[in-house]
């Protein structure tokens, strides 16, 4: 059911977020409720902006990250701020993804 998934947002450098879905899927099966930010050719602005639409278009309340002090993960703390609901997950990892869908 739709109103069972959990989304959130996965963001990281180059094809991370891309790539760790993919295994995600393959594992569990399409409909997991992530969906990928890059961070590749974009300003700290246009990363936060990527993140902010990703988890506006989803309903997201967790941003999961590739390293605790890249880009990504700066851009989620700024956010966290203003935005109290969201949890920003650091270092993920595929069991860590499996676990939350």
């Amino acid at each position: 059911m739709m109103s069972e998934r959990r989304a959130a947002v996965v963001a990281g450098h180059g094809r991370f977020a891309e790539g760790i879905i993919s295994a995600v899927a393959q594992v569990m099966g399409e409909g997991h409720g992530l969906v990928a930010v890059t961070n590749a050719d974009r300003t700290p602005e246009g990363i936060e902006q990527a993140i902010r639409e990703a988890l506006d278009r989803t309903g997201a309340t967790v941003l999961f990250t590739d390293l605790p002090a890249g880009s990504c993960t700066f851009v989620g703390a700024r956010l966290a701020r203003a935005v109290p609901q969201l949890r920003v997950v650091t270092g993920t990892s595929l069991p860590m993804l499996l676990s939350f869908v």
